[in-house]
């Protein structure tokens, strides 16, 4: 299971030169916003368009090499990632943006998909796969340098954010990070263990595959789709801070439970 720990450990280092740079007054709490903002708008998109049109091996997703030592291919990634981008993220980002207080028309319910950067570039890169329509080079060379910037990026904001407030304090949602916590590093993998096996008649390597990716650590969009909403923030950081520290053992528990 080194590439569980490995994925993890790059991951992790990451997060630290942007907590590190916080600390030592390298970059001030107003970068943590261009940054995010940044990912939202810019180099999100364009990673999220690469992925969706076929280059997986772009996505830099923690699932890949996590899967790839664990079974022995990443194949089981891919289905994954378009649940998530196609379906998942969309669902919610409509929600973050609809939210507000105010009254939901029909009219702003609807076109409130086709005014995220991430739902456009994921639905552009859905009829790139669809079709076969491969972008010129000068167009995906582009492209593919500002998705190349996405994941440091996000992770350098996160590990701002850290810095700026110690996680888990009682006014900033400790309860709901704690349930949450629980839910995605034990509940979840066992709800998937129990409908592949007993539900879906998964077994050996498909079994296991599809555990480990229930067990993963909760993933950094979640704090970069919160950010520009200013919703909910301090419980995704600390989600994601919490699950990513526990998510080796929980990792290593289930190849050892269901390997």
């Amino acid at each position: 299971m080194l590439g569980v720990v490995s994925g993890i450990l790059i991951v992790s280092a990451v997060i630290a030169v942007g907590y590190l740079a916080a600390r030592l007054r390298i970059l001030g709490p107003e970068v943590q916003g261009a940054l995010t903002r940044t990912a939202f708008y810019i180099t999100n998109p364009a990673l999220l368009f690469t992925v969706v049109a076929g280059s997986y091996a772009n996505a830099n997703n923690i699932g890949i090499p996590v899967s790839l030592y664990a079974v022995g291919t990443a194949q089981h990634v891919a289905p994954v990632l378009l649940v998530q981008i196609l379906v998942m993220a969309p669902f919610y980002l409509t929600v973050l943006g609809l939210a507000g207080g105010s009254k939901i028309s029909w009219r702003r319910l609807l076109v409130q998909p086709f005014a995220n950067p991430m739902i456009i570039a994921s639905g552009l890169g859905a009829a790139a796969a669809l079709t076969g329509w491969t972008a010129p080079d000068l167009l995906q060379k582009p492209i593919d340098m500002l998705a190349g910037g996405a994941v440091p990026m996000v992770l350098l904001a996160f590990g701002l954010s850290l810095a700026g407030k110690a996680p888990l304090q009682k006014d900033d949602g400790r309860t709901e990070t704690l349930v949450a916590t629980f839910l995605k590093i034990a509940v979840m993998p066992l709800i998937v263990w129990v409908l592949g096996r007993f539900v879906f008649g998964l077994e050996g390597q498909h079994l296991l595959a599809s555990v480990i990716m229930a067990a993963l650590p909760t993933a950094q969009n979640v704090f970069l789709f919160a950010s520009p909403y200013g919703r909910g923030m301090s419980v995704a950081r600390d989600v994601i801070l919490c699950t990513t520290l526990l998510s080796v053992g929980a990792l290593l528990l289930v190849a050892w439970a269901v390997g």
